[in-house]
């Protein structure tokens, strides 16, 4: 089975109401949601996740395909990928550049309206078991 890790956005009242919505939407592989908090808008929360790549259907409002670098806990969308690319080596998207993950560690990286980096430092706040969940909302 081929995964996919899916990102919901919400805010912190929103929380259950998001999770619910995304334990309803789809089959959560491994049945862990893992809860980030943006550590300068503690309001904001990113709700992570993998589905089956192949039935993901149709995204639910707030939410974007990520990636993940584990040995640095960086989530990552590729035009963010890019972006750093560019910004490190002088315009230059070359896909065999070296990041420097640590620089990045604990964080969401996206790409702004205006195309420029956004690196959003975050930090767990919870993290849910659908399995146990479901049954104690």
């Amino acid at each position: 089975m081929r995964t996919q890790l899916l990102c919901t956005f919400t805010e912190s009242g929103k929380l259950n109401t998001t999770l619910s919505t995304i334990i309803d939407a789809y089959d959560i592989i491994f049945n862990k949601i893992y809860v980030f908090q943006d550590e300068d808008d503690r309001d904001q929360l990113i709700c992570t996740y993998n589905v089956d790549a192949v039935n993901i259907g149709k995204f639910l409002d707030n939410t974007i395909s990520l990636h993940r670098k584990k040995q640095t806990n960086s989530l990552y969308t590729i035009n963010a990928l890019n972006c750093i690319i560019r910004k490190l080596n002088n315009g230059v998207l070359d896909k065999s550049f070296e990041i420097p993950w640590n620089n990045y560690s604990n964080s969401l990286l996206l790409v702004s309206e205006d195309n420029d980096l956004n690196h959003i430092h975050t930090h767990i706040y919870s993290i849910i078991d659908v399995t146990t969940w479901k049954t104690q909302k």
